[in-house]
């Protein structure tokens, strides 16, 4: 019998796999799972995904390519992680419960963020492809929201013409060579170091 939809509600605030990654002394990325430590938290929310997702789909298996649509719910509109960052969480914990073959399953995939103080979760809908299609629109609000606004960390700089070096500007005719100290033209040369250095043609050349 084929399968065409299912749907997954875990509680509790999403959590992201990039904040628990810890290093061995090969310098590779790991995930404790029973080291005591904060870093496990990632592991056993991990598990509990793939038991909440058995329990609320037994024996469910979808085989063929997905339409997903994710509403993450956090506690503050403020402080949370990175969505983008939380539907790696999220669908390793789905791929682990056997729901679904592969997270490569997901061609299609649409987030919402949204927020509930007393009770943080998400909502994952999966439908089949060869069964459903979605559409959406964009729209005006009739009334204008207030703006969610966001805002560099303390300690990131943000580069703008105030305080980037002159010799950086790209109207600046005063920018040199990093290595050789040659003056170059407006539109001369290769920028390096994301863009805080130049280098003559002449030095890039023997650089290679």
């Amino acid at each position: 019998m084929s399968c065409y939809y299912a749907k997954v509600v875990v509680k509790g605030s999403p959590i992201s796999k990039s904040n628990f990654k810890l290093f061995n002394l090969s310098g590779r990325a790991i995930l404790p799972y029973n080291s005591g430590k904060y870093h496990d938290r990632y592991a056993l929310y991990e598990e509990e995904i793939a038991y909440a997702t058995m329990c609320q789909n037994p024996n469910l298996i979808l085989t063929e390519s997905l339409i997903a649509i994710l509403k993450v719910y956090y506690k503050s509109s403020k402080r949370h992680p990175d969505t983008n960052n939380i539907t790696k969480s999220i669908f390793d914990g789905i791929e682990k419960s056997g729901l679904i073959i592969n997270d490569a399953q997901i061609r299609r995939l649409y987030i919402e963020e949204l927020y509930d103080k007393v009770n943080p979760r998400f909502e994952l809908e999966l439908y089949a492809e060869s069964k459903y299609n979605i559409s959406y629109k964009i729209s005006g609000n009739e009334t204008l929201l207030d703006p969610i606004e966001y805002t560099p960390p303390s300690n990131k700089v943000v580069k703008s013409p105030s305080n980037l070096p002159k010799d950086n500007l790209k109207n600046d005719h005063k920018k040199s060579c990093y290595i050789c100290l040659k003056p170059l033209g407006e539109n001369a040369g290769m920028s390096a170091d994301n863009g805080n250095k130049f280098i003559c043609e002449g030095c890039f050349k023997k650089l290679f």
